[in-house]
């Protein structure tokens, strides 16, 4: 029998030591080193966060501020962001592992959403809007509260931008919930627009994983939830936010039907269209990984698209010279994995890749995918209706135009398609019959704060960008004033007039 020893009591002056918070080790995908740590935030921390907004909300400097001076800070922040610029290539390089040529391209662009939107502040105006007898009547618009934002792993600091210049330009405070792998660069975009002036307490940020975004789309306080993640995640938000009936813009989940006609030259499709299916390591919720193929090109184009994949550089995302890094986790590779042998099982064709690249040290302890071609699918196969979120591009054969189309929009997802096709016409055509939130013509994954982006069906509700976006992060007051010379006297007017 094991004695068991009682823990020394402490003097009676003695206080038991501080709870150590907890912590989680934010890691490299491409070698698997720890890069730092950062708390491990749960509810309690959400609560404190939302109160420190809605306090810069209701009583800081940021309410009093004209709609003029928000502008300037808004392009304040955008020249900060842009001077800070190569910190954040290499941060976001290193935390999420997207080639750095490709973090340089998508990044550089992060000021413009802090300018477009400051443009739309400054040319907002207040709509009059007609009325029948002596009355103006007209709208003011005015910011929501406190907002959340939700972002992933994928594209952790465009996406924030996106919808954090917006919610600040119409007046809002925000607290943000990055992805609880890649909360590196967000740290480090706060800083910088602190820095340039933003206001005390008017954006937190919570690192956490799923309790902190369960407690911030679900707190009483938040007027509206941004979120960009997976079908399941935007429908507990939509669940979540619609009991208070705050407002909820979810973009999730994606199949990209990618419609190649046999009017075009399949190479050159094929290399043009390689960039929707593995830009980001597939991990992007547009990839274009459903390519459906014209019969008569098809052969053709499946060779050019294998040849392209497997001439594809992988390697250290931070050399410049790399063009496909590590998926974000063991635990994503695995998921894909397990698709690319379900797909095999269901009969497809492994025409390149499918395996772990051989990579020398430390890079071999990174979480890499060989860019995989799976042929000779069906549309109803697994591999084609299921989101991969991985380098795996399948290929499906079709005959007519109506059947592409039928195909396409075969699944439960709308967030995106392309047709690559020689025929104006057509293009037109077929896109005006794909159910999708965006389409692509001979192109991929090409986008402007001007353009709202989002999708139908479980690809999620409302959209981000462009005025729409700006639009929603405000509610409309709407005034109307008598400007008649005589007194109203409803009860002693012989024709007191009209009422609605």
């Amino acid at each position: 029998m094991t004695d068991t020893i009682a823990a020394p009591a402490l003097p009676p002056t003695a206080t038991p030591p501080a709870p150590v918070a907890p912590v989680r080790e934010i890691r490299n995908p491409a070698t698997g080193a720890v890069l730092r740590t950062v708390p491990e935030q749960g509810a309690a921390d959400v609560d404190r966060a939302v109160a420190a907004a809605h306090a810069a909300f209701t009583t800081g400097a940021w309410p009093a501020l004209t709609r003029t001076e928000r502008a300037r800070l808004l392009l304040r922040c955008a020249d900060a962001v842009e001077a800070g610029s190569a910190a954040l290539y290499e941060l976001e390089t290193a935390n999420n592992g997207r080639p750095i040529t490709e973090t340089r391209a998508q990044l550089s662009r992060v000021p413009e959403w802090f300018r477009y939107n400051a443009g739309l502040l400054a040319a907002q105006r207040d709509a009059v809007l007609p009325s029948d007898g002596p009355y103006l009547t007209y709208q003011r618009r005015r910011p929501l509260g406190v907002c959340g934002i939700i972002t992933p792993f994928n594209h952790p600091l465009l996406i924030l931008a996106r919808s954090l210049s917006a919610a600040l330009a119409t007046g809002n405070t925000v607290v943000v919930k990055p992805s609880e792998l890649t909360p590196l660069t967000t740290l480090a975009l706060v800083e910088m627009l602190y820095a340039a002036g933003l206001p005390a307490g008017v954006v937190q940020v919570v690192t956490g994983g799923r309790e902190a975004g369960q407690a911030l789309t679900g707190h009483p306080d938040i007027a509206k939830i941004t979120l960009t993640g997976g079908t399941e995640a935007g429908r507990a938000a939509a669940v979540a936010t619609a009991s208070r009936f705050a407002r909820v813009t979810a973009e999730l989940g994606g199949k990209t039907p990618i419609l190649v006609f046999d009017d075009v030259d399949p190479v050159s499709a094929a290399e043009g269209a390689a960039f929707a299916a593995f830009v980001a390591a597939g991990q992007s919720c547009v990839a274009g990984s459903r390519f459906l193929v014209q019969r008569s090109v098809y052969p053709a184009f499946v060779t050019a698209l294998a040849a392209r994949a497997a001439a594809i550089r992988i390697g250290d995302p931070a050399d410049p010279r790399t063009q496909l890094g590590p998926l974000i986790s063991a635990v994503q590779r695995d998921k894909v994995a397990a698709l690319i042998a379900a797909g095999l099982a269901d009969g497809a064709t492994l025409v390149t890749g499918g395996g772990v690249p051989e990579l020398p040290a430390p890079l071999d302890e990174g979480f890499y995918l060989q860019p995989t071609v799976l042929a000779d699918v069906a549309n109803g196969d697994r591999v084609a209706q299921q989101e991969i979120f991985g380098p795996v591009a399948v290929v499906v054969p079709f005959d007519t135009e109506d059947e592409a189309v039928a195909m396409a929009n075969d699944n439960r997802f709308g967030l995106g398609a392309g047709v690559w096709t020689d025929d104006l016409a057509r293009g037109h055509r077929v896109a005006e019959r794909i159910v999708a939130g965006m389409v692509w013509v001979n192109d991929h994954h090409r986008l402007e704060p001007s353009l709202p982006w989002g999708g139908v069906k479980e690809s999620g509700t409302g959209r981000d960008a462009g005025t729409e976006s700006f639009d929603d992060f405000t509610w409309i007051k709407t005034v109307v004033v008598r400007i008649a010379e005589d007194d109203v006297d409803w009860y002693g007017s012989a024709d007191p007039g009209r009422l609605n």
